[in-house]
């Protein structure tokens, strides 16, 4: 009973801590991968420790430009900084390579989306939107035919927005157009 009081601490301290150390708001989905992908814990686990983060107010989920986000509390990272150290370190080390090694696509998850919606049962509107903190660099709505069509320029963004958004800016600013 104890070791099983002693590992929901923990898990739940480094839950914090893999937040507080991407220092940038992260979706359920990002986390869910992160954590899955190193094999710290079960999905349902972390799920209901991250329902029990934001009903302690150590987490806090709010939603931007439709999407739910994820971030540490001043509440948060107080009980972090004096628990820390009940984090086992091998774990810490795992998770610091880990995002060492992945920071940069997780801020590119996190500043890159692209995502659509139906409209009158034949019509698909895609947005595609780049922005870098609060400031929206880019933001395009497209309408496609087909659904087809709409999942392939989510995915051309994603795979190519920086090479997309560089090309969109010289045709717009080149003065021989």
């Amino acid at each position: 009973m104890f070791d099983d009081t002693l590992e929901l601490a923990e898990n739940k301290l480094f839950l914090l801590y893999i937040i507080k150390n991407i220092n940038l708001p992260i979706s359920n989905m990002q986390l869910t991968d992160i954590v899955l992908e190193n094999n710290f814990m079960n999905y349902f686990s972390l799920q209901q420790y991250l329902s029990e983060l934001i009903a302690s107010n150590f987490l806090k989920s709010y939603e931007k430009n439709g999407k739910h986000r994820l971030i540490v509390t001043d509440k948060g990272l107080k009980v972090l900084s004096l628990f820390k150290t009940r984090i086992s370190s091998d774990k810490l080390e795992i998770i610091d390579t880990y995002l060492q090694n992945h920071i940069e696509n997780i801020k590119k998850e996190i500043t890159i989306t692209a995502d659509y919606t139906i409209e009158n049962f034949d019509n698909f509107v895609v947005n595609l939107k780049a922005s870098e903190g609060d400031y929206t660099l880019i933001n395009i709505k497209i309408g496609v035919p087909s659904n087809k069509q709409a999942r392939e320029l989510c995915a051309k963004w994603k795979n190519n927005s920086s090479q997309l958004y560089n090309n969109i800016m010289n045709i717009l600013i080149d003065d021989n157009n």
